[in-house]
């Protein structure tokens, strides 16, 4: 599994109308993605960053993403972002929700 983590520096105020975009264009489009499995994004406590983690079946998948409907997120958050988020690519090695154990080493 692969979890893709974006930072992202929001707006003055924009917390509400971040959040409601997520829900009604940004979600929307990610399940439609091949290999999406999940997402989750956190706030920071000032309202002013947001990091979003989501999780993709295999690396193809989430590159493909990358490479092409990640576009329309941008473009659909840009009202809210101040600036170019940051993304990073994981492999995950544990995770409880998603039933995956770290690899032991023979």
């Amino acid at each position: 599994m692969i979890a893709r983590n974006v930072t992202m520096r929001l707006k003055v105020n924009s917390v509400a109308d971040f959040t409601q975009t997520l829900e009604k264009e940004v979600l929307p489009l990610l399940r439609r993605q091949k290999g999406f499995e999940d997402e989750i994004t956190f706030i920071g406590p000032a309202g002013r960053e947001a990091v979003g983690i989501s999780f993709w079946d295999k690396q193809e998948n989430a590159e493909a993403y990358s490479r092409g409907s990640y576009a329309e997120v941008l473009k659909a958050l840009a009202k809210v972002l101040d600036g170019t988020p940051q993304v990073q690519t994981w492999d995950v090695c544990n995770s409880t929700v998603h039933k995956i154990a770290a690899s032991v080493a023979a």
